[in-house]
């Protein structure tokens, strides 16, 4: 995630669990060569069980962010229910794509999280492609994730060696992108909502 809006910057990486789903991110925030910020949040809450990463242009992100918010919330007063996370990212996709001819957002995004049909999680990009998967990474260091999750992934993983997974993951984009860094920002979405996970929780599941 960088603040001259080009597409370089960040990895996020999600993963769907045996009963929920694992987001990370790194915590730098570039502007070009420069690391503008060492704590930036790039997984942040849509509803109370749906959670979106972000890659990209720092306002096209959080615009995106506060339209979904007030979306999903106008959503469950009207129709009494909570939205469903292919809802969301369905609405999502429609957004990126109707923006891409004259205003596009330059952002990759994964939209996570569980209702009453399971959990699922979602990639989409800059053009409102939407792609669901077991397993996903965005940003500059994506590949060098990507190298890891595809030979360490596996279906009906649990809490911890998901969490375990996901950072290691992470930590090889931050070992040799310039861009990564500064740090591990985790989330664990299941049925009953989501959580942050603090620094020592992840210390201890990734021991």
């Amino acid at each position: 995630m960088n603040q001259d809006n080009k597409l370089h910057g960040t990895t996020t990486v999600g993963l769907v669990c045996k009963d929920c789903i694992i987001l990370a991110a790194d915590k730098r925030a570039s502007m070009g060569n420069l690391i503008a910020h060492k704590k930036a949040e790039k997984v942040l809450p849509i509803t109370d069980r749906i959670v979106m990463t972000i890659a990209g242009g720092v306002g096209d992100a959080q615009i995106l962010v506060k339209y979904l918010r007030s979306e999903m919330k106008s959503y469950e007063l009207q129709e009494k229910k909570k939205p469903t996370v292919k809802a969301c990212a369905s609405l999502l996709s429609h957004i990126l794509f109707n923006g891409k001819g004259y205003w596009p957002f330059y952002v990759q995004l994964i939209v996570a999280g569980c209702d009453g049909k399971g959990c699922a999680l979602y990639s989409l990009d800059a053009g409102g492609g939407l792609l669901p998967d077991d397993y996903i990474s965005t940003g500059s260091g994506s590949p060098l994730a990507y190298g890891y999750l595809e030979s360490s992934y596996e279906k009906d993983m649990d809490l911890k060696s998901g969490v375990k997974l996901a950072v290691k993951a992470l930590s090889s984009a931050i070992n040799r992108d310039v861009f990564t860094g500064d740090g591990v920002l985790v989330y664990v979405i299941d049925k009953k909502g989501y959580r942050k996970l603090s620094e020592d929780q992840v210390k201890e599941m990734t021991k």
